[in-house]
C-alpha cells in the first residue's frame, strides 16, 4: 500500500493484472476454437474413412438441414438477427455448433445468479411504494410518459418520483470532481457499483477518501464486475480493500469454461451517498474516463447526479445486486432522501435485468423514438442494432422527426466500429443524421426526445447492453437539466464530422470487409 507525491491518491498494486485468457474464454474466441477443432477433426476423419467420404458428407448435410429446421421453429422470442447468427454457426459447425449453442443457452455458471436475482427482484418489488399523486400528475401532464412509466414498473420496483434535483455532467472529469466532494461529505454509508475499476489517479483519489471514511465509521460497500479480475485487478483485490475497512464483493467472477463470459455482466455504474445523493451514467473508475490517460483521443462521457426522492431507487438497485436481505434493504431505505421542492419534472431510475423476457433498456429507447414528433438526439459509443431498433430509428426519421446520432470518431475496438458503419447507408437513406466525434471516443449513453424527455445511463445500442448485461439508467421527463443536455449536444456536434452517402462510399475497404464479414456474428460482439 503506497501513496505518491503527485496527488494520485491511494494505490494497492504495483501493476494492474492484465488477463491473458480473455480472448480464449470469450464467446467469439470460443467460436474460433471450435471451428479449428472441427476442421482438424474432419481432416482426421477424411484420412481414416476416405472410402466413406460420400456417406459422411451426406450425413453432415442431412444433420445440418435437420438442425436448421429445428432451430427456426424454436422460441419465437429469440431475435431474428440472433437466429441468423446461430444458424450460420450451426451450418459452419454442424456438431460443435449445436454443442456451443447448448453451452451458451444453458448458462452453466449463472443458474444460481438467475434464480437468486429473480427471487430478489420479486421480493423487493414493493419496497418503495409508488406515490399515486405523483403518477396522476404525470398522467395529466404527459400521458405518453405515464404509459412508459407503467411499462417500466412491470420489470421491478421503479417508481416515478418528483422532488428530485438532477445535475447533468457533460464530461467525466466534471462528474469526478463532484464525486470527490460528495464522498467527503458522507456520514452514514457509501455504496459503489462499477463495471471497470483500474488503478490510477481517479481510483486512487476515490480510494483514499473511501479508506478515510471507513476509519471514521462510515459503512463503505464496493461492488465490481468479475471481468475485472482477469482484465485489470488481481483475484485477492477484495481482501486488500477489506484491510482498509471497505466491504468489497465481486459480481459473477469469470470461471473459464463455466462462465459464458459475456452473459450477465454487471455493466452498471452507481454511487449512492447516505441515501440522498446518487450518481449514474457511463463513467467508470479509470483514468481514461477523466482524460488523465489518453487512449483514443479525447474521451467524451456523461453522467447525472440525483439529489432527492429518486435516490431511493439506486439504493435499492445496489442492495439487490449486493444480495442484501429485505429487512436490511428497508433499513437503508429509511434514511431520509430529502426533497428538492424547487426541482421540476419527474425522474425514474430503472435497472434492466437480462434474466427476464423484457428488454427494458431497448423498449424505453424505442418508446422515445416512437412518441417524439420533433427531434431525437442520441449519443452512443456503439451502434450494433437488431432489426427492431434499426426499424424504430428509421421510422422516426421517416415520420419527419430529426434523428441525430453522435458516434466516436476514434474507435476503441475495430470490429464494433466496422459493424456500426454497416448501418450507416440504411439509416442515411431514411433521413437519419449521423455524426462522428473527431477529437476522440464517445462513451456517453444519452437519448433526448423533443427536449421533454431524456435518458442518461449505462445502456449502449449493442447486443451486450440490450440483451446480456445488467444495466441501469435515469429517465427524465420535464426535468430542468434536459436543456443542459441539449446544449451539450449542440456543443458536441460542433466538434463532429457529418457522415454522408459520399463518405460511406469512400470508407476504407478493410473497414467495409470487416463489417460485412462480422455482421453475421454481431450478437456475439
Amino acid at each position: 500500500m503506497q501513496t505518491d507525491d503527485t496527488n494520485r491518491g491511494l494505490t494497492l498494486l504495483k501493476k494492474g493484472q492484465k488477463g491473458i485468457v480473455h480472448a480464449v474464454f470469450s464467446r467469439f474466441g470460443l467460436v474460433l476454437v471450435l471451428l479449428v477443432l472441427q476442421v482438424l477433426l474432419l481432416l482426421g476423419l477424411f484420412q481414416w474413412f476416405e472410402e466413406y467420404l460420400p456417406h459422411i458428407f451426406g450425413a453432415t448435410v442431412f444433420l445440418t438441414f435437420v438442425l436448421v429446421i429445428v432451430f427456426l421453429n424454436m422460441n419465437s422470442r429469440i431475435d431474428p438477427t440472433v437466429k441468423i447468427t446461430w444458424l450460420t454457426v450451426i451450418m459452419l459447425l454442424p456438431v460443435f455448433g449445436v454443442l456451443f449453442f447448448v453451452y451458451i443457452r444453458s448458462d452453466l455458471g449463472h443458474r444460481v445468479v438467475k434464480k437468486y436475482m429473480n427471487q430478489v427482484i420479486s421480493e423487493t418489488k414493493t419496497c418503495i411504494p409508488q406515490e399515486e399523486a405523483v403518477l396522476k400528475r404525470l398522467e395529466e401532464e404527459n400521458p405518453g410518459a405515464a404509459s412508459l412509466a407503467h411499462y417500466i414498473a412491470r420489470s421491478g420496483c421503479h417508481p416515478v418520483y418528483d422532488g428530485t434535483a438532477v445535475t447533468y455532467f457533460p464530461l467525466g472529469e466534471d462528474k469526478f470532481e463532484e464525486m470527490l466532494k460528495q464522498l467527503e461529505a458522507a456520514e452514514h454509508f457509501i455504496f459503489m457499483e462499477y463495471f471497470i475499476v483500474d488503478e490510477g489517479i481517479m481510483w486512487g483519489r476515490i480510494l483514499e477518501i473511501l479508506a478515510k471514511k471507513a476509519k471514521e465509521g462510515v459503512e463503505v460497500r464496493f461492488l465490481y464486475d468479475g471481468t475485472c479480475e482477469f482484465a485489470l485487478l488481481p483475484r485477492d483485490y477484495p481482501k486488500r480493500l477489506k484491510a482498509l475497512g471497505i466491504d468489497c464483493r465481486v459480481f459473477a467472477p469469470v470461471t473459464p469454461f463455466v462462465s459464458t463470459h459475456y452473459n450477465y455482466r454487471d455493466h452498471r455504474k452507481i454511487l449512492v451517498v447516505d441515501g440522498h445523493t446518487a450518481f449514474n451514467g457511463g463513467v467508470n473508475l479509470a483514468d481514461e474516463y477523466i482524460n488523465r490517460k489518453v487512449k483514443f483521443g479525447h474521451w467524451k462521457d456523461t453522467a447525472v447526479m440525483l439529489k432527492g426522492e429518486a435516490v431511493k431507487s439506486f439504493t435499492l438497485m445496489f442492495l439487490q445486486m449486493w444480495g442484501e436481505k429485505k429487512e436490511e434493504i428497508e433499513r437503508f431505505l429509511s434514511y431520509p432522501a430529502g426533497r428538492a421542492e424547487a426541482a421540476r419534472g419527474y425522474v425514474i431510475p430503472y435497472g434492466d435485468c437480462p434474466l427476464d423476457e423484457d428488454r427494458l433498456g431497448e423498449r424505453v429507447y424505442m418508446d422515445i423514438l416512437n412518441r417524439s414528433t420533433d427531434h431525437v438526439s442520441i449519443m452512443m459509443p456503439y451502434l450494433i442494432l437488431d432489426g427492431e431498433m434499426e426499424t424504430a430509428i428509421k421510422f422516426a426519421a421517416e415520420r419527419g422527426v430529426e434523428v441525430v446520432i453522435v458516434l466516436p470518431g476514434i474507435p476503441d475496438k475495430a470490429i464494433p466500429y466496422a459493424l456500426a458503419k454497416t448501418h450507416y447507408a440504411s439509416l442515411l437513406e431514411s433521413g437519419v443524421k449521423i455524426y462522428e466525434y473527431t477529437p476522440g471516443f464517445v462513451h456517453a449513453k444519452v437519448f433526448v426526445g423533443d427536449g421533454r424527455e431524456a435518458v442518461v445511463g449505462t445502456i449502449n445500442l449493442d447486443y451486450r447492453s440490450l440483451y446480456h448485461h445488467f444495466e441501469c439508467a435515469t429517465y427524465l421527463c420535464g426535468a430542468d437539466c434536459i436543456s443542459g443536455i441539449e446544449e451539450d449536444f449542440k456543443e458536441t456536434l460542433a466538434k463532429c464530422r457529418q457522415v454522408t452517402p459520399e463518405t460511406v462510399r469512400k470508407e476504407k475497404l478493410g473497414v467495409k470487409l470487416i463489417g460485412c464479414l462480422m455482421k453475421v456474428f454481431a450478437p456475439l460482439m
